[in-house]
Parts: structure tokens; C-alpha cells; sequence
């Protein structure tokens, strides 16, 4: 959600040619989308639009409501040449709008990730209860799905997995199944949760690991993966690579 002086400059000009009431849609003449430069006028508008969109919603989301009669007086005033505020103060203002917008999204990270801290502690305190559940000296937790026979890595060795991984309430993050292509990579360069507990696995195996956020990613807020995320991956070890394989696979 972080926004440069410019774009506001911009979502606030746009949003005139979007904010319009049914009435008025009606009355606008057909869209021509023959040639080339219309697609390409259309396709700025229609970019811009969307970038508009989700702008003004996570503004609300934030308890920050523009009023939209002035946004569109604004762009048709400066369109005709007679903004009632210069472009120093515009700058200024936007500025002030923006440095509002960071507080507020500070404000709302550090809630969401107290918010993840204590979910991920009561998971972790009632899924270490659960039989089958076995908790290491770190906290990781694991499961075992399926156990093989093969050898057990170390964490220097490249190895080949397929996984899914998912937040407390079941929302897939990320999924080499869903990719349909195995992922290939050193184990200590990974999360410390998942070099710890793949050198649990004899090859062949598969399990469940619930990994509290010191083990994963810790305050970082990484989109889908809010700060102080506890993590469920179920991971199925295929092989351990060796110098050729994993120079191959790089």
C-alpha cells in the first residue's frame, strides 16, 4: 500500500473519469475500441483505474475516506486551468496524505502481527497435545504422514521436494503441487524450521511440520505471509542431489 506523491497525483485525476453515478454512464456515447490508439488510451485509463481501485479501498480499510465530488472538482478545475490550490500546496497536502497513510499502516501491522503472535502460540500449545505430534528442542513441531526408507540429509545437501504450504486458517501460500514441478534447493539456505526438520525425513518420506514464526519469518511481513506467521507445510522429501544433480538443477 505504500504510494509515491505521484501516484496520488495521479489515482486523484483518474478517479474523475471513474467515479461517475449510472446516470451519468448512461448519457456517455459507446466506447470505440477500433485502433490501436484507442486501445492504448483506453488500456492507460482502464490501468490507472484499476490501481485507483484498490488504492481507495485499502484507504478505507484504513479509515481514511476521500470525498469524491471534491476529487472530481479538483481534476476539472485543474483541466480547465483554474486549480484553487497551487502545486506547492498539492504537494504539500499529498505529502501530509501520505505520511497519514504509513502511520496508519504501522499502526495496523503491529496489530495484525500481536494478533498472529498469540494465534500462533495457542496453535502450537494445543497441536504439541494432538497424538503423533512430536515437538523438538527448538519448538518445531512435526508429524509423521509417511515414512520412508531412504537416506537422511544434512544441511549441506541439495535436496528435492514437493510441499504445500499454508497459514493457520488453511490459506495456501505457496505449493509445488499446484506448480506440478518438484522444488530443488540447498537446506541451509531455507528457513531454519525447514533445514531442522527435513533432516528428520529418510528419503521417501512425508510430513507435516508446524513451524512457530522464530523458525520462519519471524516480524517480516511479507504479503501473504503476514508477520509473525506460525506455518503448516506438508513436505514430501524425493531425493538427495548430489554436486552433478544440483548444478543441473541451478
Amino acid at each position: 500500500m505504500k504510494k509515491t506523491i505521484k501516484l496520488s497525483l495521479i489515482a486523484a485525476s483518474v478517479l474523475a473519469l471513474t467515479a461517475c453515478n449510472q446516470e451519468a454512464k448512461q448519457e456517455q456515447a459507446p466506447v470505440k475500441l477500433e485502433t490501436e490508439v484507442q486501445q492504448q488510451a483506453y488500456g492507460i485509463g482502464a490501468s490507472v483505474g484499476n490501481f485507483l481501485n484498490k488504492d481507495l479501498a485499502d484507504k478505507k480499510e484504513l479509515g481514511i475516506e476521500l470525498d469524491q465530488a471534491l476529487l472530481i472538482r479538483g481534476f476539472e478545475d485543474a483541466l480547465a486551468g483554474d486549480a484553487k490550490i497551487d502545486e506547492e500546496k498539492i504537494r504539500e497536502v499529498l505529502t501530509a496524505l501520505d505520511t497519514s497513510v504509513r502511520t496508519k499502516q504501522e499502526q495496523h501491522a503491529k496489530v495484525e502481527a500481536e494478533k498472529s503472535q498469540a494465534e500462533g502460540e495457542k496453535y502450537l500449545a494445543d497441536n504439541a497435545k494432538k497424538e503423533g505430534v512430536t515437538v523438538t528442542e527448538s519448538g518445531l513441531q512435526y508429524e509423521v504422514i509417511t515414512q520412508g526408507d531412504g537416506e537422511m540429509p544434512v544441511a549441506t545437501d541439495v535436496v528435492k521436494v514437493h510441499y504445500k504450504g499454508t497459514l493457520l486458517d488453511g490459506t495456501e501460500f505457496d505449493s509445488s503441487y499446484a506448480r506440478n514441478e518438484p522444488t530443488t534447493f540447498p537446506l541451509n539456505r531455507v528457513i531454519a524450521g525447514w533445514t531442522e526438520g527435513l533432516q528428520l525425513m529418510p528419503v521417501g518420506s512425508k510430513y507435516k511440520f508446524t513451524i512457530p514464526a522464530e523458525l520462519a519469518y519471524g516480524d517480516r511481513d511479507l504479503g501473504k505471509i503476514p508477520a509473525n506467521s506460525t506455518l503448516v507445510f506438508e513436505v514430501e522429501l524425493l531425493e538427495i542431489q548430489n554436486e552433478e544433480q544440483a548444478a543441473v538443477a541451478e
